[in-house]
């Protein structure tokens, strides 16, 4: 009887851990994306101010693709690292969709009560502007 009691409860905790693992990774994958976000930022604000004239000058900028280095137009170059940033932003956004539930189930298995107002999302701009109007 005890050892029934015993192996559940090493089965419930097991069951925790994994769970917290998952919630640690995708904290972590959260953090390294938005560095990667922020590097694509920061070169795109580069090449911005580089060349402000981007697109009446046909200039051209070095880029590094692995171990290899590729002159481009800057303006491609630009758009390249804005369309990562947009992806990595949804990459973002589905870690983080992902993660709550994950949490909430924690809670639950911990036995610790909800959170009040961690299922609550941002406004996106169209409702934003929806309400002023």
């Amino acid at each position: 009887m005890q050892q029934n009691v015993t192996e559940e409860l090493v089965e419930q905790y097991a069951k925790i851990d994994i769970i917290a693992e998952e919630i640690l990774t995708e904290k972590h994958q959260i953090v390294d994306l938005d560095a990667k976000r922020n590097k694509c930022r920061e070169a795109a604000r580069s090449l911005r101010k580089q060349h402000p004239n981007v697109h009446k000058n046909k200039s051209k900028s070095w880029v590094c693709f692995g171990n290899t280095f590729i002159k481009m137009d800057t303006s491609e170059c630009i758009s390249m690292l804005e369309s990562d940033q947009k992806t990595l932003d949804k990459e973002i956004d589905d870690l983080r969709d992902g993660l709550k539930p994950k949490v909430a189930k924690l809670h639950q298995m911990e036995g610790r009560a909800q959170v009040k107002g961690f299922e609550l999302k941002g406004m996106r701009v169209e409702e934003v502007l929806n309400l002023k109007s």
